[in-house]
């Protein structure tokens, strides 16, 4: 039907062929106020993503113990990760369960098969390993396909005269403990969420108390199994704290009585890390039931002051694109990071053999900026990895592949003429 082809009435039948019939009035459209907005990104939680990033790069490449105090980045990392599971698990629990490990495999499975080929290429049979019990070692290579448990691999694979360290291996697999504790908080969010909404404060400390028991030694766990166990209890109640925000349990609660409290559960945890120093001294990773509470008492305060930005505000929108591309390759970026923070090395000590360099000097004056080198080359690194492997993360979200997903926009569509 055109636009005057409408159809006759009683009352229009009577008119003349030759008097044009008025067309009717078209609709008022829909004021755009009218129409629902699409909630967006928060981006003050994809800001603290970002911070935690960037933080656990440098603490991975300095090992600065005082970073673990200054921003407790695990901490932040799972309690923004529960706070986006319960917003999500309005949904049916099964398919959003299923939803998170689909986008968490595919990029695990892209760096275990880069990973699993160094490794055997440097001659290493995890049948023949002594310190893996012969065919159990073959059966734990499942852990690099699904993290339900700690991977195998070789505590020394080559020589320190090599192009890399003997230890590259256990470097490398480090990062994954995050990833299986990440999966066992998923599976068991729908659980942790329906004892939030009954019994909301024993659900909160319950991880607390959990720790506690670990850590002062009442109870103790040997094994990667110990290790799984106590890593779910030092971070469930950060977790917790995201579950807690988005289902509004935080809001109910008084901000100076918030504060007040995480302060001193805070300041518990610095006394307690006073006294339990690890080898690392002040370095928290060692000391369970120091970051345990420091982390809770740190993320409660940040989620209490969460401003819920639909854009960065002020000097910080000029972040804007970083903020976006890291956040969108997050687990890319922390996946590969330790293993370019190793490839540095090699790339660095090249330098040595340049004609400019063949003097005490010049080689004294790397030898003491060499971290500060590594420093600015595993970003560009970092950079190659996203463009390499970071696609995959679209892939597994079941989105077009993108090869540099910072927000920039690529051109505006044209107006489509009515």
């Amino acid at each position: 039907m055109t636009a005057h082809e409408y159809p006759a009435t009683s009352a229009s039948a009577s008119v003349p062929a030759s008097v044009p019939v008025p067309a009717p009035a078209p609709a008022p459209a829909p004021s755009p106020e009218a129409a629902p907005q699409r909630p967006g990104r928060d981006r003050y939680f994809d800001l603290l993503r970002s911070l935690a990033l960037v933080r656990v790069v440098v603490y991975h490449l300095f090992g600065w113990a005082w970073l673990t105090i200054l921003f407790p980045s695990m901490g932040v990392m799972f309690a923004l990760a529960g706070s986006l599971m319960a917003r999500s698990l309005k949904r049916p629990a099964p398919s959003v369960i299923r939803g998170r490990i689909r986008r968490l495999l595919p990029p695990l499975w892209a760096f275990s098969a880069v990973l699993l080929t160094l490794m055997f290429a440097g001659g290493w049979n995890p049948a023949k390993d002594p310190d893996l019990g012969g065919t159990w070692g073959v059966v734990e290579l499942f852990d690099y396909l699904v993290p339900v448990g700690a991977p195998p691999y070789p505590w020394s694979l080559g020589s320190d005269s090599g192009l890399l360290e003997s230890t590259w291996a256990e470097q490398a697999v480090g990062p994954l403990w995050y990833l299986r504790a990440y999966l066992w908080f998923v599976v068991a969010s729908p659980l942790l969420l329906w004892a939030l909404r009954r019994v909301p404060w024993a659900t909160l400390l319950a991880p607390l108390a959990l720790t506690a028991v670990l850590g002062t030694g009442l109870v103790t766990i040997p094994g990667e199994t110990g290790n799984a166990v106590t890593d779910f209890a030092v971070y469930g109640g950060c977790w917790v704290l995201g579950l807690a925000h988005q289902e509004g349990v935080l809001r109910r609660i008084p901000r100076y009585a918030a504060v007040s409290c995480a302060t001193l559960l805070m300041a518990f945890g610095l006394w307690w890390a006073s006294g339990h120093q690890g080898p690392e001294g002040w370095d928290l990773n060692d000391i369970p039931l120091a970051q345990a509470t420091w982390s809770f008492g740190f993320v409660a305060i940040l989620l209490q002051y969460s401003p819920s930005w639909q854009e960065l505000p002020g000097r910080l929108a000029r972040w804007d694109r970083l903020v976006t591309l890291s956040n969108n390759r997050a687990v890319t970026i922390y996946l590969w990071h330790n293993m370019l923070i190793m490839a540095t090395g090699p790339l660095i000590d090249r330098a040595y053999d340049l004609p400019f360099m063949q003097n005490e000097q010049a080689v004294a004056a790397l030898d003491s900026t060499y971290t500060f080198w590594m420093f600015v080359l595993v970003w560009p690194l970092i950079g190659l990895a996203i463009l390499a492997f970071g696609w995959i993360e679209d892939i597994a979200a079941k989105r077009g592949p993108r090869l540099w997903p910072n927000g920039k926009k690529r051109g505006r569509p044209r107006a489509r003429q009515v």
